[in-house]
């Protein structure tokens, strides 16, 4: 019975510290919905937009634990579109995509550059 008690009461803080912090916001603005995901700490995870078929559509931003950018880059109807950034250590890729496909890649190891575009 205690041991019932236990796994429980675990349970129920579990729950409790779980709906504490949301894990994704969905709102409706005119024909698209904009997303915020969250990380378990409560930043944000990724912000984006859907369209109204449901799929990937506009500038979605993806972003580290500590609340820094880590890729930037835009849907057209669920397809990755032109230019894509993403960031990790000293490092900047830019990615051009067209129809979801990689068509060139060009990375930056200048602190600077690298700076100014984050």
């Amino acid at each position: 019975m205690k041991k019932i008690f236990a796994i429980l009461l675990m349970l129920g803080v579990t729950l409790t510290f779980a709906q504490e912090k949301p894990k994704a916001e969905l709102n409706k603005d005119g024909d698209l919905t904009v997303a915020t995901y969250y990380h378990d700490n409560g930043a944000v995870e990724q912000q984006g937009t859907f369209n109204k078929e449901g799929e990937l559509h506009g500038v979605w931003t993806s972003y580290d634990q500590h609340g820094n950018k880590v890729t930037v880059g835009n849907y057209v109807n669920n397809k990755k579109v032109g230019k894509w950034l993403f960031w990790s250590d000293n490092k900047l890729k830019e990615v051009n995509y067209e129809d979801s496909k990689v068509a060139s890649v060009s990375e930056w190891t200048d602190k600077v550059q690298v700076a100014v575009s984050n």
